[in-house]
């Protein structure tokens, strides 16, 4: 059985949440405070976290920061706030989706069977091995730096093979233009993050079967890029 975390500090919400879940066939638990909703994340394994984020000792961002580096379970973050500001820093911290109160309760089981089905899927079709990896029709040999997509070789610089290689290993999490450019060329690089920009394409132009419609290597206006499991 599915294991759902719902970190809420709103018992009615909570409780609501909890019982529709169940009925639909999950296990769902709750924890009404940052801190001990963050410590049952770390602790044991859930199949997805429901996230609110105005909570009491921690709040529900510092919670996505420190569960996104540790796991990359989906979080749905469940949230009265409604400013943009707000959404792009879910999901910059690795938010899978943002949604906002009131949510029917429909529409929540929807979203939580299509995340799960989603990650699961993703998960299931990458097989992490010590020296290769394999997703999305996507087979790279760490060993020897080499890319196939669908089984043909596909030829990547130094670059455009670390990018994709720190994009794979970070999946369904939000990277600004500045954040890669720092991780992949380093604070010291010549250039600028318009590189991000021209290396993302050419990215697209050799994994993504139509690259002016990517489904993996997304871009999230205002915010950065995601590679999508």
């Amino acid at each position: 059985m599915k294991r759902i975390l719902i970190i809420e500090d709103d018992p009615v919400i909570a409780e609501v949440q909890k019982d529709y879940l169940e009925a639909n066939g999950y296990s769902a638990e709750v924890a009404d405070r940052g801190d001990i909703g963050l410590e049952m994340a770390l602790r044991s394994r859930y199949d997805l976290i429901l996230l609110d984020l105005m909570l009491p000792r921690v709040d529900g961002y510092e919670i996505c920061r420190q569960i996104r580096e540790a796991s990359n379970v989906p979080i749905l973050i469940v949230s009265a706030k409604k400013e943009e500001v707000d959404k792009i820093r879910g999901f910059g911290l690795g938010a899978d989706d943002y949604v906002l109160k009131p949510l029917g309760l429909g529409e929540l089981v929807a979203r939580v069977k299509a995340h799960m089905a989603r990650y699961d899927r993703l998960v299931g079709s990458g097989e992490w091995r010590r020296d290769e990896l394999q997703l999305h029709g996507i087979r790279i040999d760490k060993q020897s730096r080499r890319v196939f997509v669908n089984e043909r070789e596909v030829p990547f610089t130094a670059k455009e093979y670390d990018l994709l290689m720190f994009l794979v290993t970070n999946p369904n999490r939000v990277f600004r233009k500045e954040d890669l450019f720092e991780r992949i060329w380093g604070m010291d690089a010549l250039g600028d993050y318009a590189t991000v920009t021209v290396h993302i394409s050419k990215l697209r132009e050799k994994i993504e079967s139509d690259p002016s419609s990517p489904k993996y290597v997304e871009t999230i206006w205002g915010v950065g890029y995601r590679f999508n499991l």
